[in-house]
């Protein structure tokens, strides 16, 4: 396999699909010895379900383990973080990774919980967990989804779940997009595998998943995530950490230079969405350096407004993040709005919480919703 290919397999057997495409990309010629220790890196943004189009499918996992068990590579690890205001844990647990470390005596390592130092990643300082740094060779497993903030979400993105959960706060009070382009100089990836089983091409967090029943393998991260910029209709410039993440020399960022080869053919054809949700929905909120989750709660919570017929009465803007903190306003989510006249407290509120609050205001219950 080169390293502008992007290999892909159809099917619903997601761990001998794997395997089968590590076979074909001979995964194993690229790991400089059997000794080599081996990080495996999925996505577990929250606890919820694969099918829900959030998190990456166990089974994929399963079968890159298998592969590497086979041929003789033992030193493995798991290694993840979820997003602010989730632990780690509840998504390892409801997502099977515990049993997938059972079964095959890999362990998973929350990092969460790991020490971190900072590095200078290009220019930019930044603060990376240490188990991160011990490895040989990194595999990463993100899901191909889009994202209210970035609009797609894939490998560059997903190494911030090696990063500690201040420094996560930190991405976002410099805009994302500056800070994931020099994490790809701090942290080099060596192989991808892309779950693009379902991934949920509006929200990060799931919720409306896009069948494809696909999986993916790319050498470079940053034409992979020019890649996917065209499959799910962006332009590569729609997503600046791309073209930055290629000026730090993290890889290619032209879509066009990818040699896409499909091991097989679907057997259906896809049903994609016509349209994106977040797009009409971001119309109603102000938002200044917000974190992915309480960003990602507020989003499907204003779905549900929508559907419901209410979200045509709100005048005034939802404003949230970071950038709101010690100013007043009249409506805003998360405890860095306190000071506004009505706000949802919570770090970060839940879809839940946001949803009653905004219906409670819209319909003019509540006089108070701190």
């Amino acid at each position: 396999m080169q390293d502008t290919e992007i290999l892909a397999i159809y099917g619903l057997d997601y761990k001998e699909m794997t395997k089968q495409l590590l076979v074909e990309a001979d995964l194993e010629e690229r790991i400089p010895q059997r000794e080599c220790r081996i990080g495996i890196k999925p996505n577990l943004v929250s606890p919820s379900e694969p099918s829900w189009g959030a998190t990456t499918h166990p089974e994929v996992v399963a079968g890159i383990i298998e592969y590497l068990q086979e041929r003789g590579f033992s030193d493995l690890v798991m290694l993840e973080s979820s997003w602010v205001g989730d632990k780690t844990e509840n998504a390892v647990k409801l997502c099977g990774y515990d049993k997938l470390s059972q079964k095959y005596g890999v362990e998973f390592l929350d990092m969460q919980k790991d020490s971190y130092e900072t590095y200078d990643c290009q220019g930019m300082d930044l603060k990376i967990c240490d188990e991160a740094k011990k490895l040989d060779f990194l595999i990463n497993v993100p899901v191909m989804k889009g994202h209210c903030q970035t609009k797609i979400t894939c490998a560059l993105k997903n190494m911030k779940g090696l990063i500690p959960n201040s420094e996560k706060r930190r991405f976002h009070s410099m805009g994302l997009h500056k800070p994931i382009a020099h994490l790809a100089a701090g942290i080099h990836q060596d192989f991808i595998v892309v779950d693009n089983i379902c991934g949920d091409w509006d929200f990060e967090d799931g919720g409306n998943p896009v069948v494809m029943n696909r999986i993916m393998a790319a050498a470079d991260p940053v034409l992979c995530d020019a890649f996917v910029c065209h499959l799910m209709g962006y332009n590569t410039a729609d997503v600046p950490y791309i073209q930055m993440a290629a000026e730090l020399g993290a890889g290619l960022d032209d879509w066009e230079l990818a040699e896409f080869r499909e091991l097989n053919l679907p057997k259906e054809k896809a049903v994609l969405p016509k349209e994106r949700k977040i797009v009409e929905l971001q119309d109603a909120v102000e938002e200044v350096e917000s974190c992915s989750a309480c960003y990602g709660y507020l989003i499907p919570a204003l779905q549900k407004l929508k559907e419901e017929g209410l979200l045509k009465d709100l005048k005034e803007k939802i404003c949230i993040g970071q950038g709101f903190r010690g100013k007043t306003g009249e409506l805003g989510i998360g405890q860095c709005t306190r000071k506004f006249r009505h706000f949802q407290k919570g770090c970060p509120p839940t879809e839940e919480e946001i949803y009653n609050f905004l219906k409670g205001y819209l319909q003019g219950k509540n006089k108070t919703y701190s």
